[in-house]
């Protein structure tokens, strides 16, 4: 059943995460001990766990996965509160994170990526159906760094545009953004009225290291931009203006994995759910500090 405002559809990547945890700097060409574990994740798969953990809307996926794993993943999905719709591809194996985390007092993580499936979602996996009872469409940017997945973002940004559907963007990787060009990025959501960076994606974006000046100058582009900045919190902008500053809620992280994820999910649930974007983005600062606290991207599963 949807919610007041409409269903949450997120299309994006559903991954395998290997988490390795390791204290201090990894020791080259021999062994560096670890806590190892595998988990369920994506960006575009852990946006939706967020924002149904929130909860007040219906919160559905869309996401390519490899056979070897498709029965976990669905499974992962629905016990977080997700409908999933996974296509699943008979060729390649589901992506695969390795999410390198340095127990120091950042917990920072550095990650090896193997897209396998997710960016292999393409135009025919999509249905304008996808769109009955949607009142917002999100959009994982990991879609556009592959050729079939960003000609999927291109069908469904003109199927949501036709139904007067809004839709979301977070860029989702500093790295892959760099390699597809900034330019190029902002020409393929010209269409979107929110756009989720972080501080790096934001700064490499506009060519600003200022991340209020880097929000200020996005938002000429996009109606609302909302940049993440970790432990110190996010800020908004409209018009060409910073409108809000939200401080982050004060935590001992444990691995910074997925809380950028968190903090989308829940903004956009509570958008739905009819919250102002400064509010909003308090319950994403909430959600972004309870994924730190914990290994993995995902939140706990609820009984």
């Amino acid at each position: 059943m949807t919610g007041p405002g409409g269903a949450l559809l997120v299309v994006g990547d559903v991954i395998t995460d290997v988490v390795a945890r390791h204290a201090g700097p990894l020791a080259p060409g021999t062994d560096t001990a670890a806590v190892i574990r595998t988990v369920p994740g994506g960006a575009g798969a852990n946006v939706a766990c967020w924002a149904a953990r929130r909860g007040g809307c219906e919160v559905r996926l869309l996401g390519r996965v490899g056979g070897d794993a498709a029965v976990w993943h669905e499974r992962e999905l629905a016990a977080c509160g997700v409908r999933p719709r996974l296509v699943v591809d008979a060729d390649v194996p589901t992506g695969t994170v390795v999410c390198l985390v340095d127990e120091g007092a950042a917990a920072e993580r550095t990650f090896l990526t193997d897209s396998g499936a997710s960016l292999r979602l393409g135009p025919e996996d999509w249905s304008d159906a996808l769109l009955d009872g949607v009142g917002r469409l999100h959009l994982s940017g990991y879609l556009l760094f592959g050729g079939s997945s960003r000609a999927l973002v291109a069908v469904a940004l003109k199927a949501a545009q036709a139904r007067g559907v809004p839709v979301s963007v977070d860029p989702a990787s500093a790295g892959f953004l760099a390699e597809l060009g900034p330019d190029r990025f902002l020409a393929l959501v010209e269409d979107v009225d929110v756009l989720l960076p972080s501080r790096d994606e934001a700064s490499l974006l506009t060519g600003c290291p200022d991340v209020a000046e880097a929000a200020a100058r996005l938002s000429r582009r996009v109606p609302l931009v909302v940049v993440k900045q970790g432990a110190e919190g996010a800020l908004l902008a409209r018009s060409g203006e910073v409108c809000a500053r939200v401080p982050a809620v004060p935590v001992t992280p444990r691995d910074t994995t997925g809380a950028g994820d968190a903090f989308t999910g829940a903004f956009l649930a509570a958008l739905l759910a009819g919250a102002d974007p400064g509010r909003a983005a308090e319950e994403g600062c909430r959600a972004g500090a309870a994924a730190v606290e914990r290994v993995g991207a995902r939140p706990p599963v609820r009984d």
